[in-house]
């Protein structure tokens, strides 16, 4: 066996690739697909999601504050792609795809009714960091699609058939190897 060594770069995948809308005041709402994002805080809740400043919805996101984080899966993935590659600024991305802008209660960007998981952000700081700009974000409000909820009220996410990227491909998740705390738990 051996080991071929590359220069430094991002191979830290597979990645989730999620949906973020945002939206000026009176004018059409945006989606832009990020790889770049993740949670970074448990109290308050926080996440981040960098951007390119050059992409439309740099601009939009950093007027505003505020952003939607929708998760992926394996109904909305075609439309993930091609909201990562046309730009708000010459298509509107909720018509080409029939996607639904779901209102939001803590920030004017809606969600994206078709995700299984709208994440409601306010950003707290914008730090630069090269190619990329990451805004840090406190979650305002999360909704969920009643669909994925069982008799007893547990959310069923793992069923929705989530989406990760890797490597320039999108994977549904699959196989279930453990859940937390397994390598300790008595047998």
């Amino acid at each position: 066996m051996s080991k071929q060594y590359w220069k430094p770069g991002n191979m830290l995948y597979p990645v989730s690739a999620v949906m973020v809308s945002c939206q000026r005041k009176d004018e059409k709402p945006n989606i832009i697909t990020v790889a770049w994002c993740g949670t970074c805080n448990t109290q308050p809740p926080m996440v981040y999601i960098s951007v390119r400043p050059e992409r439309y919805s740099y601009d939009i996101i950093k007027e505003t504050g505020e952003f939607v984080i929708n998760l992926v899966n394996r109904d909305i993935v075609y439309a993930a792609d091609y909201c990562g590659v046309k730009s708000g600024r010459n298509v509107d991305k909720f018509k080409e795809m029939k996607l639904t802008p779901l209102e939001s209660r803590f920030v004017q960007a809606p969600g994206i009714f078709e995700s299984p998981v709208n994440i409601e952000c306010k950003v707290k700081q914008l730090i630069p960091l090269g190619s990329h700009d990451m805004f840090l974000a406190e979650v305002a409000g999360v909704t969920v699609d009643d669909c994925y909820m069982d008799e007893t009220g547990k959310f069923n996410l793992n069923d929705s058939g989530l989406t990760a990227y890797s490597h320039g491909e999108y994977f549904e998740l699959g196989k279930k190897h453990g859940t937390f705390g397994y390598s300790v738990r008595k047998k």
